[in-house]
């Protein structure tokens, strides 16, 4: 079932031939497709050591150009992973985006179950960002979330359409308080942009890489505390937010950014992505557990 309206159609056969047309040398690779809750691309494992991601909307394709200029330049400066692309694939007759290949990296995406330590990983998972916030930002593209009023319309809709899924009304409630955070006016920093459970991964017991920099780029800081929620519970919230070292006014604002995510999230996929509206779900109730406390 496609997710998207005007979804290009995908599957093995087609990355098979297009990585044997552009890149012969890796033409013998068997081609699998990697189960995911992902949206935005398509995986496709390319043997044990490579795998291709391929936009699944024509608008997401400059998103693994970027990707393939920037991640090399990031890389250094970060104390986790992060995806490491090998060669960028052209537009082709069936296939008409660029599309790329990345080395693979082992783990699986955060879940509580794979952690040992919440804590330790929320103090691993803010130590990145501050690495990220670091480098300079000068020449990195614009990138995160409208101020949270113009989101008004739009956030108020979704959590009315969800449903039975969430606590409508304290979900409102918490929206409504969330725009009492202050307008951010500071000065744009590198952010991830998308810190959610499928784009961190977890290899023996620790947070190891940061996955999918689509949305990477220079902005407003608090689009990277929505982890405080997406990712964690109480505890590693707590730590998380201490190492950050997290103002009021950021917090409220990035747990205002975290509701509306989700919240559009919830109807949008109720019927393609099941496994993203639970994620998306299990974040409404943090966000709601957390104003509440």
């Amino acid at each position: 079932m496609k997710m998207h309206d005007g979804q290009i159609d995908i599957d093995a056969d087609l990355v098979g031939q297009l990585v044997a047309a552009q890149f012969p040398g890796l033409g013998a690779l068997p081609v699998r497709a990697v189960p995911s809750t992902g949206t935005v691309n398509a995986i496709y494992r390319l043997g044990d050591d490579l795998y291709a991601r391929l936009p699944r909307l024509p608008r997401w394709a400059r998103d693994l150009e970027k990707e393939c200029y920037w991640l090399p330049k990031l890389a250094p400066r970060l104390s986790l992973r992060v995806p490491d692309p090998v060669a960028q694939g052209r537009p082709a007759d069936r296939y008409p985006f660029s599309w790329a290949i990345y080395r693979w990296i082992p783990g699986q995406p955060y879940a509580d179950e794979l952690v040992q330590d919440e804590r330790q990983a929320a103090g691993d998972l803010a130590r990145f960002v501050t690495e990220l916030r670091q480098i300079p930002a000068a020449g990195a593209p614009r990138t995160g979330r409208r101020p949270l009023r113009e989101l008004y319309d739009g956030t108020w809709a979704a959590i009315e359409s969800a449903g039975d899924v969430i606590d409508r009304h304290a979900a409102l409630a918490a929206w409504e308080h969330a725009l009492t955070a202050p307008a951010w006016d500071g000065t744009p920093v590198w952010i991830h942009a998308d810190l959610l459970r499928p784009n961190l991964l977890v290899a023996d017991g620790r947070l190891s890489a940061v996955i999918d920099f689509g949305g990477a780029g220079a902005g407003d800081p608090a689009a990277d505390v929505i982890a405080a929620w997406s990712v964690f519970g109480p505890a590693g919230r707590e730590a998380f937010r201490a190492a950050l070292d997290v103002d009021d006014g950021t917090w409220n604002r990035a747990r205002g950014y975290a509701l509306h995510q989700a919240a559009l999230i919830i109807p949008y996929y109720a019927q393609t992505n099941p496994g993203f509206v639970a994620l998306a779900k299990r974040t409404v109730e943090q966000v709601l557990a957390d104003v509440s406390a």
